[in-house]
């Protein structure tokens, strides 16, 4: 990180970062290709691992680029505010974010997939005791990235 005076450390701040962002962005390398895609998700931490949830259809593009090559670069970021000088370069921009790499595995277990899907569901919803159609989740392809390595900054 060139600006070390922005990285945060902190993992329980990192943490609490990261629940405060509403999207991350996978980027997924494809041979020359790179391909950016936003998605909701969940996080599920223990003993300082992280592990972040998403969902999609079954097939289609980024499913191809998951199964060729699992392993992502990931992005979230929050507290937008634009800092107003009186010369273009007095100018700033406010943010927290988090980037990170990981490794992308499919859930395929109906009951893991539950729980993946109510971790999701607790981001957004604060509530994780969903129940969910054995059809739909039949249906819906459920991932999840191991985090290995991530950080933090904040400007």
């Amino acid at each position: 990180m060139r600006r070390k005076e922005r990285e945060i450390k902190d993992y329980s701040t990192m943490l609490a970062i990261l629940e405060g962002c509403d999207c991350i962005r996978l980027g997924f390398v494809n041979e020359n290709r790179a391909y950016i895609v936003p998605v909701n998700f969940g996080i599920k931490e223990k003993n300082e691992k992280i592990t972040l949830y998403f969902h999609g259809a079954k097939e289609g593009r980024k499913i191809d680029m998951i199964t060729k090559n699992p392993y992502v670069c990931f992005e979230a970021d929050r507290k937008h505010e634009v800092v107003i000088g009186e010369n273009a370069c007095d100018y700033s921009f406010l943010y927290q974010s988090i980037i990170g790499y990981g490794e992308v595995s499919f859930i395929e277990n109906t009951d893991e997939k539950s729980r993946a899907l109510n971790c999701i569901m607790k981001h957004y919803s604060k509530r994780d005791n969903w129940t969910f159609d054995k059809r739909v989740l039949e249906k819906t392809g459920v991932m999840k990235v191991s985090v290995i390595e991530w950080s933090c900054k904040e400007h």
